[in-house]
C-alpha cells in the first residue's frame, strides 16, 4: 500500500509538470539544479569519485552514440558543432591532465577524445547525407569566445602555471555550454527529428557539469 501511494504521488507530480508552460518549467529546473549543487557542496568531500564517475558515464554515452551511428546509418538530429566543441574542451583538458596530473583521468580523457573525433569523422564524411547543416546553425564562437574570456577573468589559484590554470578554467566553462549547439538544432527542428538519438549522449555528461561547478565553488571558497 505504501509503495502504491508513493508511485501515485510521483505520477501526480510528473503529471503536473507536464502540463506546465516553459516559463514555469525553466525556473523550476534552475532552482532544482541550484539545490543539487548546494547539496553536493556540503556533502561531497572527495570530488575525485565524481570526476571518474562523470568521465565513465560520458564514455558510456559515446559508446551508445557510436552504436546508434553504425547501426542506424544516420546522424539526423545530431549537432556536429556540439561534437566539435566537445572535442575542443576534451583536447584542452587532456593537455592540462598530462601536464598537471597524469593519472586515470588522462587515460579516460584520451579515450573519450578519440571516440568523439571518430563521431565527428562519421558525421562529416560517412553520414553527411543525413546531416542537416541548415538546422545546426549555432556558430562555434558563440560558446568558444565567452568561455575563453571568462577563463582569463575567473580561474583557479593553484600551484600550477598561469596558462595551465586558464586552460583548465576554459575547458570547464566550455564543457558546461557544449550542449548549446545541440539544443539550438533541436529548437530549429522543433524537436521533430530523432532527438532521443542525441539525448542519449548529452544527458550522459550532465553529472560532469555538476562536478565542475563544485570544484569551482571550492576553489573560490579557498581563495
Amino acid at each position: 500500500m505504501g509503495k502504491r501511494r508513493g508511485v501515485s504521488a510521483v505520477n501526480v507530480v510528473f503529471g503536473w509538470l507536464r502540463h506546465q508552460s516553459k516559463m514555469v518549467k525553466i525556473p523550476l529546473g534552475i532552482i532544482l539544479s541550484l539545490i543539487l549543487v548546494v547539496f553536493l557542496r556540503f556533502t561531497v568531500k572527495n570530488h575525485n569519485h565524481f570526476f571518474v564517475a562523470s568521465e565513465l558515464i560520458h564514455a558510456a554515452g559515446i559508446i551508445i552514440l557510436i552504436y546508434k551511428l553504425t547501426r542506424q546509418k544516420t546522424c539526423s538530429g545530431l549537432s556536429l558543432k556540439s561534437q566539435e566543441v566537445t572535442a575542443v574542451f576534451l583536447a584542452v583538458r587532456l593537455i592540462c591532465s598530462i601536464s598537471m596530473e597524469g593519472d586515470i583521468h588522462t587515460v579516460l580523457d584520451f579515450a573519450t577524445l578519440v571516440s568523439t573525433l571518430w563521431v565527428i569523422y562519421m558525421i562529416r564524411f560517412k553520414l553527411k547525407a543525413s546531416y542537416v547543416k541548415t538546422l545546426d546553425n549555432c556558430h562555434h564562437y558563440y560558446v568558444l569566445v565567452p568561455s575563453a574570456i571568462l577563463a582569463f577573468i575567473i580561474h583557479p589559484s593553484t600551484r600550477y602555471t598561469y596558462i595551465n590554470r586558464v586552460m583548465w578554467a576554459f575547458c570547464v566553462y566550455l564543457e558546461s555550454v557544449s550542449v548549446l549547439p545541440q539544443l539550438r538544432l533541436m529548437q530549429n527542428a522543433q524537436v521533430s527529428l530523432q532527438i532521443m538519438f542525441s539525448l542519449v549522449y548529452w544527458l550522459s555528461i550532465r553529472l560532469g557539469h555538476v562536478t565542475w561547478i563544485q570544484v569551482l565553488l571550492t576553489t573560490l571558497t579557498c581563495d
